[in-house]
């Protein structure tokens, strides 16, 4: 069993940055981001408790978020249903909706109430995707599928460990369990996804996840279309990358990663997690006035610049650690 940093509140700490919202204002979407990719550098293996309190150590994936609209008009768009430290999102379309990500396990009624408070009736939700099979995003899609009958929509690669309810090579480690998924249809890179009104294409970003999925959409405001890309992620996290790698082929995977997105200029950057996408100071700016607070074309990029830089720091440090300790 694994643990980061010592700690399990460290465990995806590549994947979980701080609360979203705070009692004072908001700070400075760089300087999180900064925070964020300090703590991956520093990321070392440990042990990991079977029971784990997951509140305790994650106070801000439990945290409640009123659910609001991030760009669209009339009541389509795109809308966030997450938590201060999750970042669900959902879809209207006129034939039915669609959610991404499922937040924590039991978080599944959470994300159904989020649409309800947005005047959507839950039960009309047709679509579930996943960003990555990791308990943090996947863990309440079983309870939404079970609820609303929507059909689960998921990659290849994350497949198995969705339906498997387990973290992909780290099979033993009970404590990153999460409620199995049945997948109803397997969707391909590049595959594209309508509903209604809404188009959605797949982007298969591996590294995070075998099978780790961004999201792109065009979505209109006052007439003019925007893009808008729903990142999986690129972090290193829990991930070993050497001595056995997590996965066959996972290195080779982030590099694939970071060079298919090296031109991606995306209008709108939606995470998984608020703070790598700075999303409580654009909402801080969209509730002063600004109704293009979303738009942001810099995000993306600045964000893939380091993390692909903690990539390489984790490899690095991951293959000493690993020759040194074949050479005792």
């Amino acid at each position: 069993m694994r643990l980061i940093s010592g700690s399990m509140a460290l465990v995806l700490a590549a994947c979980a940055p701080v609360a979203q919202d705070s009692a004072g204002p908001p700070a400075p979407a760089a300087a999180a981001k900064s925070d964020v990719m300090d703590s991956i550098a520093n990321l070392v293996d440990d042990e990991i408790p079977e029971q784990f309190d997951w509140r305790q150590n994650f106070p801000s994936w439990y945290a409640a978020v009123t659910p609001y609209r991030i760009i669209g008009d009339n009541k389509a768009g795109i809308y966030f249903v997450g938590t201060k430290g999750l970042g669900m999102f959902f879809i209207p379309t006129d034939a039915g909706h669609i959610v991404i990500d499922g937040g924590m396990p039991g978080e599944g009624q959470y994300v159904a109430d989020a649409i309800r408070q947005l005047g959507f009736d839950p039960a009309d939700v047709k679509i579930l995707l996943n960003s990555h099979a990791h308990l943090d995003h996947s863990g309440g899609l079983a309870e939404l599928k079970q609820m609303t009958g929507a059909q689960m929509i998921a990659s290849k690669g994350d497949r198995s460990a969705l339906e498997g309810g387990f973290y992909l090579g780290s099979e033993d480690d009970a404590a990153m369990n999460a409620p199995p998924v049945k997948v109803d249809r397997v969707i391909a890179d590049g595959e594209t996804l309508t509903l209604g009104d809404v188009t959605l294409t797949a982007h298969i970003t591996p590294g995070h996840s075998r099978g780790c999925t961004s999201w792109t959409m065009p979505v209109v405001q006052d007439g003019k279309s925007y893009e808008a890309l729903f990142f999986c992620s690129a972090t290193v996290a829990a991930n070993r990358l050497v001595g056995p790698p997590q996965y066959e082929g996972i290195v080779d995977d982030y590099r694939k990663t970071f060079a298919m997105t090296k031109d991606w200029k995306p209008d709108i950057f939606l995470a998984n997690h608020p703070e790598f996408a700075g999303l409580a100071e654009k909402r801080a700016r969209q509730l002063a006035g600004d109704p293009l607070a979303f738009v942001d074309r810099e995000g993306f990029p600045e964000m893939m610049v380091k993390l692909e830089r903690a990539f390489q720091a984790a490899l690095e440090k991951q293959t000493l650690k690993h020759n040194a300790i074949m050479k005792q």
